[in-house]
C-alpha cells in the first residue's frame, strides 16, 4: 500500500515544477556558501559530506524503483550513473576534508 501510494503521488507532480525547485536551491545554495567566510569552509565541507549520503540512498532507491517498475533501460541507465557519481562525491569529499584536516596536525619532529 505505501509503495502504490508513493507511486501515485510521484505520477501527480508537474515535471516543471520539480525543473524550478531544482534552479531555485542551485541558486539559493549559491549565495548561501558564496557568504561563507574560508575558516568555516573545512568544519561545513565535512557536514556537507555526510548530507551526500543522502544522495546516495536517494540514487540507489530511485534505481531500485526503475528497476521494480520496469522502467526503460535508459532510466536504469541513469540510475547506476547516479549512483557511481554520488559515491564519488561522497569519498571524494571525505577525501578532501581529510586532506585539509592533516594541515592542522603538527608534525611528529615539532616541538612546542
Amino acid at each position: 500500500m505505501p509503495f502504490t501510494l508513493y507511486y501515485n503521488i510521484c505520477n501527480m507532480i508537474n515535471p516543471w515544477i520539480l525543473i524550478l525547485v531544482f534552479v531555485v536551491c542551485t541558486i539559493a545554495g549559491y549565495f548561501i556558501i558564496k557568504t561563507v567566510p574560508s575558516l568555516l569552509h573545512t568544519p561545513l565541507m565535512s557536514g556537507m559530506n555526510a548530507l551526500s549520503g543522502v544522495t546516495l540512498v536517494g540514487a540507489v532507491t530511485a534505481t531500485g524503483f526503475a528497476l521494480q517498475n520496469g522502467s526503460g533501460v535508459l532510466a536504469q541507465i541513469f540510475g547506476v550513473l547516479a549512483i557511481v557519481l554520488a559515491t564519488v562525491n561522497v569519498f571524494g569529499g571525505f577525501g578532501v576534508t581529510h586532506r585539509m584536516l592533516q594541515m592542522f596536525n603538527k608534525k611528529k619532529g615539532d616541538k612546542q
